[in-house]
């Protein structure tokens, strides 16, 4: 029995030294497997040729969103995104696989596709396209352009042509898609609309108008996808994350392209024979929102030259205001009570003002014509007399020290300051500061009329439309609302400036004032007189600086602002208008009377035919 026990105990020895060997070897194994992972995953670097072939490359493609539309206030659109499509052609596919008999085949199909692509593209013969195909075949092109981009409709006609209706791994068809922005009305309007243009190039003002202040709305958000190479082309790798491209939002404006389009063409008729013109625009405000229905901004280079959307003159240019700031004056010593009415007269004798060296020629004539000694303050405004209102400014603030109540009164007025826009470039008005310069009665008579002092268009305009609104002065604005699929998301829209800059009694007495000048023998009389719906206005001329300071050159040559501003129907106010014109040096008269006046009774005209307003009071 022992003897059997002593026989197995060195075969269980065998098996143990067996086991043991092999968990060495396996742990040996394994300690050179994890060697080797270790090394490929921080040494190893394969053959770039091998890699190329096994590794699939993934490509990043942005996906760009759709910009959103511009609207005007009626929904009309005023920009678009509109897809375009570009072909590019590779004429390489199947070149070496066909034999003979095929590759006639495709050659004979290239050629109708290239009769097919003379009469989308023009530019080129259907010989010379079969000529460009073959060549680039023989020459390896893989991307080689045909024509220009093209709408969808076209895309539908040029993909039913020979080989492009092909797969494009036998025909060769290759495109690009992309957004481009699109203008139905062309070139009315495109100043205050704006654009976006890509700064590759580094220009300068990339961002213009309601389209470059907005950019950030009607941008929208870009996706991405990664792309990956197959035998069929490139396709999307789903092993990648995938982010959708968010659309752009719409924006809807307080453009009224009818008017629009009116104001423009009145402006254009009256300004394109005049080569003395240098730029002009006319603004449309609706009075009792301060929404901006019409902005017309026109200019150009040279003398004769086509007038273009090319400066934002409303409210990137200012200028010394001329006469329409006389009713600036008017307003700051009815508010202060120094006058209480129009008919108050003051002397006409010689016409010089007191204590300044400022003397009005035009009041002796006055006097003699009207066998009279005095002057109303009415007739002064109908006539445009600077001495009475120098005289009313000097008189009342300049003599009793008040002279900051008067400039005071002025940024009350949202004269002095930049307002926030819903356009970038609102210039900051120039308003003298006694504080700082040398100052006598002379500066402070010279404003009350209308220099020493820069102006925006738009600020005078805004000043005048408050007077409509009875003194309320409301902000001016040109964007209603951003929207998504016709729902608001935000609704923009009017807001106050200043909820009273006079009493309606002093807006009242200034609006008779207004439509003195216009339909009581006044400066504009002979223009506005008898238009559709009356407009109380005032009208202004003031003159450019040459590099010398002075207002003419060496040849007597005058540098004209005229400018036509006010409101309608002066009884009960629906718009205020302003239309200003700039000269070139010129010995020709452009006063605001002129071709401002002319243009602004044109527009009413107009929009008396087809505005609801006027409409529904011709019916009653």
């Amino acid at each position: 029995m022992s003897q059997n026990v002593d026989n197995k105990k060195p075969k269980r020895d065998r098996i143990g030294v067996i086991l043991y060997v092999l968990y060495v070897l396996a742990l040996i194994f394994s300690v050179v497997l994890i060697l080797g992972l270790l090394n490929i995953q921080l040494f190893f670097n394969p053959h770039e040729r091998i890699e190329s072939k096994l590794t699939p490359t993934n490509t990043l493609k942005e996906l760009e969103p759709e910009r959103g539309d511009i609207l005007d206030c009626n929904g009309r659109l005023l920009a678009i995104s509109c897809p375009s499509y570009q072909f590019f052609m590779d004429c390489t596919v199947l070149k070496g696989v066909l034999d003979a008999e095929d590759e006639q085949a495709w050659q004979n199909k290239a050629y109708e596709l290239s009769k097919g692509l003379a009469k989308e593209f023009p530019g080129k013969s259907a010989e010379e396209y079969h000529k460009m195909i073959i060549d680039g075949r023989k020459d390896g092109k893989k991307y080689m352009k045909i024509g220009t981009p093209v709408d969808r409709n076209a895309y539908n006609r040029i993909i039913k042509l020979p080989l492009f209706r092909e797969d494009p791994n036998k025909g060769g068809r290759v495109v690009e898609a992309s957004n481009i922005r699109q203008y139905p009305y062309g070139a009315i309007g495109r100043r205050t609309i704006g654009f976006v243009r890509d700064n590759k190039a580094e220009v300068t003002n990339t961002h213009i108008g309601l389209e470059g202040k907005f950019d950030y709305v009607l941008h929208g958000e870009e996706g991405r996808e990664y792309l990956r190479n197959t035998d069929i082309g490139q396709v999307r790798n789903n092993d990648s994350s995938y982010v959708a491209a968010v659309d752009g939002n719409d924006l809807r404006t307080t453009i009224n392209i009818d008017y629009q389009e009116i104001a423009d063409n009145a402006l254009r008729k009256l300004i394109e024979p005049e080569e003395d013109l240098e730029a002009a625009c006319l603004v449309l405000m609706e009075t009792r929102t301060g929404a901006i229905r019409a902005m017309v901004n026109l200019s150009r280079d040279k003398k004769g030259g086509e007038f273009f959307e090319s400066q934002n003159l409303a409210i990137g240019r200012t200028a010394e205001p001329g006469s329409v700031f006389k009713t600036v004056t008017l307003m700051s010593v009815l508010n202060d009570g120094y006058i209480k009415s129009l008919d108050e007269t003051l002397p006409a004798t010689n016409g010089h003002v007191d204590g300044t060296s400022i003397t009005d020629s035009h009041i002796p004539d006055f006097a003699r014509q009207h066998g009279t000694n005095r002057i109303s303050i009415l007739d002064g405004f109908k006539i445009s007399s600077n001495y009475v209102f120098a005289t009313l400014a000097v008189e009342n603030y300049g003599k009793t020290g008040k002279t900051d109540k008067f400039l005071s009164n002025i940024y009350t007025y949202k004269l002095g300051e930049a307002f926030d826009f819903d356009l970038d470039g609102l210039r900051t008005p120039v308003i003298p500061n006694p504080s700082t310069r040398y100052w006598t009665n002379t500066d402070l008579a010279s404003m009350a009329y209308g220099y020493s002092t820069q102006e925006t268009p738009l600020h005078i305009l805004t000043f005048y439309n408050a007077i409509a609104n009875k003194g309320r002065m409301m902000k001016p604005y040109l964007v209603e609302s951003i929207e998504k699929d016709g729902k608001v998301i935000t609704k923009r829209g009017q807001s106050v400036l200043n909820a009273a800059v006079c009493s309606k009694a002093v807006a009242d007495t200034i609006t008779r004032a207004l439509k003195a000048v216009t339909d009581d023998g006044g400066t504009a009389a002979r223009r506005l007189k008898g238009a559709k719906a009356q407009f109380a206005g005032k009208t202004g001329t003031s003159f450019g600086t040459f590099p010398n300071g002075k207002y003419e050159d060496v040849d007597g040559k005058l540098k004209y602002q005229g400018t036509m501003v006010g409101f309608f129907p002066a009884d009960d106010p629906q718009y205020s208008a302003i239309c200003v014109v700039y000269s070139y040096p010129t010995r020709t008269s452009y006063q605001g009377g002129g071709i401002p006046a002319r243009a602004i009774r044109e527009v009413i005209d107009q929009i008396y035919s087809i505005d609801p307003y006027f409409r529904e009071k011709t019916s009653r």
